[in-house]
């Protein structure tokens, strides 16, 4: 089942190029002919150093020296390809990835991590009882950033009978496997041990970055308290208060990335990797064959054991430091949260009383023009037949009965309606200056809204600096 899966996976990952090179350590019982190479390795000769063929066969050597320990590894330092660390991405091409893995004994399931997320650390012998393999998968893969793909992997496989270990490893600029493998190439004399590349990796994964990082974080939380709590050691020259006052978008955005940093490298992850490499450590050493269980190697593994321990100790440490920053962070943003949600009553309240002094003059120019609009509705009718029927066209005081009516009465239309269109007429600009006015009016009052608006948030963020604060109460008190 293995074989097909890997030849499945290799079938459908897609191949990007990348430089390669190759990495040789040979001890052997005389420590003077030891040999440490590493050179480029071309396409023409990729299947020589995988057989161990031409330039790359064992030497020859002396009568009664023998070989120790061996290390070979195919080397991708400084991947440059934008998707070399995108899952189901090979830089090499299927067919001599399959050998790769085929000659050097190299563990199938390799090929099914490159999409796994975070620090991965996998390890197991082979089913070959005669000669059994440790195999090792460890990688880490990250998202992209600045548009590259970021990590680094390694696949070893470990003859415990011979010694031998071969490999491939890969990783970008941003991983530490360069300086990984300059720490390898300075332990010739421990090379027999198949754990020490791994944990070499996971030294520089937990190095002394990792306590800087809380350290920073832990000292940006401070600066941060002083801003929210309203301390006496707040200044101005830490970013958050200019003039009285406090920006506090600033600080909220400086809270999540505070948070962010905290949450980087998060050792519950890297205890899970110590737990494997533990656990690692004892199946290499159980199955050992005792003839290499020798004072040097006895005396390797506790070293590398009590490496371990001491790792988990500082990453329990740094566990309970993140842990209290974590906590703080969460006390600052609910105190944050509330001062913002007090400020945003207190505008609330500001913006309702002013659309409350709108509503009541709108209420009362509305009850005028209600009166004016009665008022006419009664005296128009009346108004306007008693101007009619007071003309001169018309004669009620003649001797025939009922009202004479003018034969002139067409002079009445023809000025009235010209006068009425041109009434009307003055009255349609004068009601399209009117509204281009109230526009205008509308905009200025809209400004002076956002206007009142930033005023009001400015004063939400004025801190009054004063020294006197509940912090020191009781210090001021016993003085």
């Amino acid at each position: 089942m293995d074989d097909y899966m890997f030849k499945a996976n290799v079938d459908r990952c897609r191949y990007v190029p990348e430089a390669t090179s190759y990495l040789e350590i040979l001890t052997y019982s005389d420590p003077s002919l030891n040999t440490t190479e590493e050179h480029p390795l071309t396409p023409d000769e990729f299947e020589n150093f995988l057989n161990r063929r031409g330039a790359y066969a064992p030497p020859k050597l002396p009568p009664g020296v023998e070989q120790r320990a061996c290390i070979r590894l195919i080397l991708q330092l400084n991947a440059k390809h934008p998707e070399t660390f995108t899952p189901h991405i090979i830089s090499l091409k299927p067919d001599a990835y399959k050998s790769m893995v085929v000659t050097m004994n190299l563990p199938y399931r390799g090929i099914e991590s490159t999409s796994a997320v975070g620090p991965f650390f996998w390890c197991a012998y082979d089913q070959d009882e005669e000669n059994p393999h440790l195999q090792i998968v460890n990688r880490k893969s990250d998202v992209r950033k600045k548009g590259l793909t970021r990590g680094w992997e390694l696949m070893l496989s470990h003859d415990v009978k011979n010694g031998i270990t071969n490999g491939y490893a890969k990783g970008t600029p941003s991983s530490d496997l360069v300086e990984c493998i300059k720490h390898l190439r300075a332990c010739v004399l421990q090379v027999g041990h198949p754990l020490l590349l791994p944990i070499i990796i996971y030294s520089h994964d937990v190095s002394f970055k990792t306590d800087i990082k809380q350290r920073e974080a832990r000292d940006w939380l401070r600066k941060l308290e002083h801003a929210v709590s309203m301390r006496t050691e707040i200044q101005e020259n830490e970013g958050y208060v200019k003039e009285g006052v406090v920006d506090l978008d600033a600080v909220n955005r400086d809270l999540v990335e505070c948070h962010s940093q905290v949450l980087w490298k998060r050792p519950k992850a890297y205890l899970e990797i110590l737990r494997g490499i533990e656990m690692s450590l004892n199946r290499f050493y159980d199955r050992l064959p005792e003839d290499r269980k020798d004072e040097t190697m006895r005396k390797l593994q506790l070293s590398m054991k009590a490496r371990m321990e001491f790792y988990r100790v500082k990453l329990q440490g740094i566990e309970s430091y993140a842990y209290t920053t974590l906590q703080r962070l969460d006390i600052q943003r609910s105190a944050l949260y509330n001062i913002i949600a007090q400020k945003e009553s207190k505008l609330n309240f500001q913006m309702a009383g002013e659309q409350r002094k709108l509503a009541h003059a709108s209420k009362r120019d509305s009850a005028a023009m209600k009166i004016i609009s009665l008022l006419g509705a009664i005296f128009f009718p009346g108004v306007y037949l008693a101007s009619v029927f007071s003309m001169t066209f018309f004669n009620f005081q003649a001797d025939n009965p009922g009202p004479q009516l003018s034969d002139k009465f067409w002079i009445y239309w023809a000025v009235t309606l010209p006068l009425t269109i041109l009434f009307v007429g003055v009255w349609y600009v004068w009601e399209k200056k009117r509204e281009a006015r109230y526009e205008m009016e509308d905009k200025d009052l809209e400004k002076g809204s956002e206007d009142m608006e930033k005023i009001i948030m400015a004063t939400m963020r004025k801190r009054t600096m004063s020294k006197a604060s509940t912090w020191d109460t009781g210090s001021k008190k016993s003085e």
